[in-house]
């Protein structure tokens, strides 16, 4: 009986080392197709790179490490907290967030692992206590980074006045909340899946604004190139970023 059992154990060890030999190398190959992925991102163009060098537009930028401050020379109480669009580089949204900061909007501009927001849900998670001179707190972002403010500001419990989706839509359920939304999005995104914005409307709180704007796209909320799928517009970036910085100070400035 006994060398039945040590003749076994040789197989046992044998079976084992196979087992583990197969889930590493389903681990590797899933590393490597993640790192493909990963790299096939968005680069922010030059002006972006320009605006996040710290130029003084009548704003400062920082650098904190896992996020960028736009810092504005004469302050409004407020600040946004901007989650980046899936696979686009976050310091292509400096144009759109410093011309918020030349407003007087305090904005952080939160980095991402792999260029996506998703893998960083909680990043936007001790903001209010590193920049505690803000009354009222916004929270939003561009696409994917829109969808997973809402999952953040679902889970975290934390004190925003609202809400702001750029070609983005709630997957988690806000209704319930003291909050009001912005939604802004281009007639000509062919990038935003209409079919779940109409799903997620369910889940927006119960003060909201859409707006539309007119000849606007998916890409113009960054600054990046034009994305894979997204339809042609028929405005300049430029005016689609005005379109956007007034929308926004609009919604944050009613009561």
């Amino acid at each position: 009986m006994k060398k039945n059992a040590e003749a076994k154990e040789p197989k046992r060890l044998k079976t084992c080392h196979k087992v583990i030999f197969a889930v590493e190398s389903v681990l590797l190959v899933l590393a490597i197709i993640f790192g493909i992925y990963a790299l096939d991102y968005y680069r922010a163009d030059k002006e972006a790179k320009i605006i996040i060098e710290g130029v003084n537009y009548g704003f400062n930028v920082e650098n904190n490490g896992d996020f960028y401050v736009f810092k504005p020379e004469n302050p409004e109480r407020i600040g946004f907290v901007f989650y980046p669009g899936g696979k686009v580089e976050c310091e292509a949204y400096a144009p759109l967030l410093g011309r918020l900061a030349e407003k007087g909007i305090t904005c952080v501009l939160l980095k991402m692992p792999a260029n996506l927001a998703v893998l960083n849900i909680n990043a936007a998670r001790g903001i209010q206590d590193v920049i505690p001179d803000i009354d009222r707190w916004f929270i939003g972002g561009h696409s994917l980074g829109g969808s997973t403010a809402g999952k953040y500001l679902k889970k975290s419990g934390d004190d925003y006045a609202g809400i702001i989706l750029l070609g983005s839509y709630l997957a988690d359920n806000l209704s319930d909340m003291d909050i009001k939304a912005l939604l802004l999005y281009g007639s000509k995104d062919g990038v935003m899946k209409m079919d779940k914005f109409k799903a997620g409307e369910k889940y927006l709180p119960r003060i909201k604004t859409e707006i539309v704007i007119e000849g606007g796209c998916h890409s113009y909320f960054g600054s990046y190139g034009m994305q894979k799928g997204d339809g042609a517009p028929e405005i300049t970036k430029e005016e689609q970023y005005s379109i956007t910085v007034d929308e926004i100070l609009n919604f944050m400035h009613k009561q």
